[in-house]
């Protein structure tokens, strides 16, 4: 609801050997990252579905949060709603999408009770890893 859209979304905890060969198939990128996500139908095909599949690589989702001294329930919040942006159509490939998406990934969080990831120091390195 907060991205705008409604409808059934998938989230699979997965180990880092199984994202990696997911993100090689249908990426062309050969390594793992922290999230990644499938559409169920692309949303200008107007098929009235939307939803998607949200893989977490586990283990690099807990390197992350120990690296950067968050809690890992947090983290994990984070990128469940970062995924959940992305199937709404939002991206993050050029400064002013990121800082939109970043934006409104803080806004969500906050709802949750859960500190900016953002913030000055708090995610140090982040952008360049995610997805």
């Amino acid at each position: 609801a907060a991205g705008g859209r409604h409808g059934p979304v998938t989230v699979v905890l997965a180990d880092d050997r199984t994202v990696r060969q997911m993100n090689w198939r249908h990426r062309g990128r050969n390594r793992a990252t922290n999230v990644l996500t499938f559409e169920y139908a692309p949303m200008q095909a107007g098929s009235g579905m939307w939803g998607g599949d949200i893989i977490i690589a586990f283990e690099t989702v807990r390197r992350e949060a120990r690296a950067a001294r968050r809690d890992m329930a947090a983290h994990l919040a984070h990128l469940v709603i970062h995924g959940v942006l992305h199937l709404a159509g939002y991206d993050h490939h050029h400064p002013g999408e990121a800082r939109e998406m970043e934006m409104r990934e803080a806004r969500l969080l906050s709802g949750l009770g859960v500190a900016n990831p953002w913030k000055q120091g708090r995610m140090a390195g982040a952008r360049e890893r995610r997805s």
